[in-house]
């Protein structure tokens, strides 16, 4: 008899229907992504990749300067963690009865703890927002109080709790209504000592740096805030889910500045090796008892598919890669470096502003340029649209030079860097001069930069 082909072949569809994916996707799912990424240019078919690089099927490398928004920290595929998969699979465990107590959570919790001493218990699940949401139940359940402070312009996820908290308006529109929670400016004391006069604050949530136009708390902010949060019997939740474990060059960003000791601490991303989605909520002891109080309340706060073997082999094998390799001290080093090198151009370009950021987490911004020529149209393009020049500086740099950069956010002239943490001096030399080609040709003040800014300012303009 002869050998019949397996019931699902992976590799097959793939092969028989790869070649319709922007299809597919405009199809079934957000049909606004492929359209999008045509208008860009970032319609490309990538066929493999590894550590901080894709190839194409010519061949052609591109170097990931964006680690999928944070998630690929190690790198794509880092072989660690791929066996810990295979390994954790062929293990064939009894995973998610619900009604035992399995290892893999518990040894994951302890190595994350141990980076935060302070901290006592962990919930693991699903996702970055996920933890979030934990993190604010928690903390309102926690204190008896209801209101939650965010910071203008944080970003902490984007389900209906998460949005709450989300200092962006443009992700907030249409969404109404919300919970009753409260703004106030990144380093704003006298605003925080205002709300908490209330007496109505659970907490105040907040990003150590924060994502959007990559803006760091100001020294001796996080500090002073955890003082006046105790003080009022408030709680200090850090959002490291993007900033944690490595990204910053300290393994969490709060440990850059001394005596902070965050109440809850929310990491996910990099946590899942780039495989399997994870969120983990650290916090003290008082706090879990409080919310677990009782038999009756063992599964008041649960998630389905949290602690599952998967996402907790990967876990532990990131965080041993993590120790092996010494992410930590790399993302600083090679920080240092990138950052150092993009700082020296600033005077050099009238249209680049700063560069700014820690370790791996860097945001370079844009601003109006001195010369008359280059200033008309600096002033066509923010009369049109802000953040258009931004987008005309990430689009050669695919285009030409081959790395994946992002805008920092809607409307900011800023584009932020976050690689993979495994990267190093020949990818910052090929970031560096890449970006200096590229502004060369912003300042020529011709080529086709600024006719692609053309046509961005007319699809801007049809936009309104």
């Amino acid at each position: 008899m002869k050998d019949q082909p397996p019931e699902f072949d992976l590799a097959r569809l793939l092969a028989e229907r790869g070649a319709e994916r922007y299809e597919l996707h405009t199809r079934h799912l957000n049909h606004q992504l492929p359209r999008m990424l045509h208008t860009l240019g970032f319609d490309k078919v990538y066929e493999r990749a590894e550590g901080a690089y894709f190839w194409d099927a010519e061949g052609n490398d591109y170097l990931d300067m964006l680690a999928g928004f944070g998630v690929m920290g190690l790198g794509r595929h880092h072989p660690v963690v791929r066996r810990a998969l295979h390994d954790v699979l062929d293990a064939s465990l009894a995973d998610l009865t619900r009604f035992d107590c399995q290892p893999l959570p518990g040894l994951l919790a302890e190595k994350l703890l141990a980076h935060s001493p302070h901290l006592d218990r962990v919930f693991f699940g699903n996702s970055g927002t996920e933890a979030v949401e934990t993190a604010l139940k928690f903390a309102r359940y926690a204190t008896g109080k209801p209101r939650i402070l965010y910071c203008d312009h944080a970003f902490h996820g984007l389900t209906t709790g998460s949005l709450s908290v989300n200092g962006e308006k443009g992700f907030r529109d249409g969404f109404a209504p919300l919970l009753p929670d409260t703004a106030v400016a990144l380093g704003d004391l006298d605003a925080l000592r205002r709300e908490l006069r209330r007496g109505d604050v659970a907490g105040l949530v907040v990003e150590p740096v924060q994502g959007k136009g990559v803006h760091a708390a100001p020294p001796g902010f996080l500090r002073e805030a955890q003082e006046l949060l105790r003080r009022h019997k408030a709680l200090l939740i850090a959002d490291e889910v993007q900033t944690g474990l490595g990204r910053t060059g300290d393994f969490y960003a709060y440990q850059h500045e001394e005596g902070v000791e965050p109440d809850l601490l929310c990491v996910a991303k990099a946590l899942s090796g780039g495989y399997v989605p994870v969120g983990a909520t650290l916090g003290r002891d008082w706090i879990f008892k409080r919310v677990y109080s009782s038999m009756d309340r063992v599964l008041v706060h649960s998630a389905s598919f949290g602690s599952n073997a998967q996402a907790m082999a990967a876990g532990l094998a990131v965080l041993s890669v993590m120790e092996r390799e010494e992410t930590v001290a790399n993302a600083r080093r090679t920080g240092d470096l990138l950052r150092e090198r993009l700082a020296s151009l600033v005077g050099r370009y009238e249209l680049l502003h700063e560069v700014r950021g820690r370790g791996l987490m860097i945001g370079i911004e844009f601003g109006r340029p001195s010369s008359l020529k280059l200033r008309s149209r600096w002033t066509m393009l923010q009369a049109a649209r802000k953040g258009l020049f931004a987008q005309m500086v990430v689009v050669p740099l695919l285009q030409k030079h081959r790395i994946l950069t992002q805008v920092s956010g809607d409307h900011l002239e800023v584009i932020k860097l976050i690689p993979p943490l495994v990267i190093g001096e020949p990818e910052v030399e090929r970031f560096v001069s890449a970006f200096t080609a590229v502004m060369d040709d912003a300042h020529s003040g011709g080529g086709l930069m600024w006719d692609f800014g053309r046509t961005l300012v007319k699809q801007a303009v049809a936009n309104r």
